[in-house]
């Protein structure tokens, strides 16, 4: 795990088999391994390598990025490994779960792409 998050870090994964399951999975062994402000730095500059390699910096997301890895920090207590965790946590799955705090239009604004956008709910504006 440790030689595929080197890899994830140096963005050389390739982007074609990185699926949303493998974005939650490195997340959570990210979150393992680092306090959640590096984890989000190196997770963060993992997607903006990988983005950038394939020359589609604008494909990455701030809040979409930070806001998950924060469901998982939330939700990962008392899961050593992936396996239990996703299957006591599948919601995490699906995509569209930022939706229960986020509408469309919020998640899908420039702003919250460059970055992260607290939910209406907790924003100020």
């Amino acid at each position: 795990m440790d030689a595929e998050l080197g890899r994830f870090e140096a963005g050389e994964i390739d982007p074609a088999g990185f699926r949303h399951r493998d974005h939650i999975r490195l997340g959570f062994e990210m979150l393992r391994r680092y306090p959640f402000t590096e984890a989000a730095h190196r997770f963060a500059g993992g997607l903006k390598s990988m983005t950038a390699r394939i020359g589609r910096p604008e494909a990455y997301h701030e809040t979409i990025t930070v806001a998950f890895l924060a469901l998982i920090a939330e939700r990962m207590d008392g899961h050593d490994g992936f396996a239990g965790f996703i299957a006591a946590n599948p919601d995490l799955l699906d995509k569209t779960v930022l939706h229960a705090w986020y509408p469309a239009d919020r998640l899908s604004s420039p702003l919250a792409r460059r970055t992260f956008v607290l939910p209406p709910a907790l924003a100020l504006s």
